[in-house]
């Protein structure tokens, strides 16, 4: 076995662990992501004027 076959397997390996899907399923929502969603949404709702101006710091 060669230096560049043991790479290629690796690299090969590499592409096919990042490709599998994770223990939640094909979609999985990380919890950054969450963060950005409910930011965004008490971001639209203190705008809107849906929460009070005495709530907002």
């Amino acid at each position: 076995m060669s230096f560049s076959q043991s790479v290629d397997g690796a690299a090969q390996r590499v592409a096919e662990d990042s490709a599998a899907p994770d223990g939640a399923g094909k979609f999985s929502v990380n919890e950054d992501w969450l963060a950005v969603v409910v930011g965004l949404v008490l971001l639209a709702l203190a705008l809107t004027g849906v929460i009070p101006a005495g709530l907002i710091p």
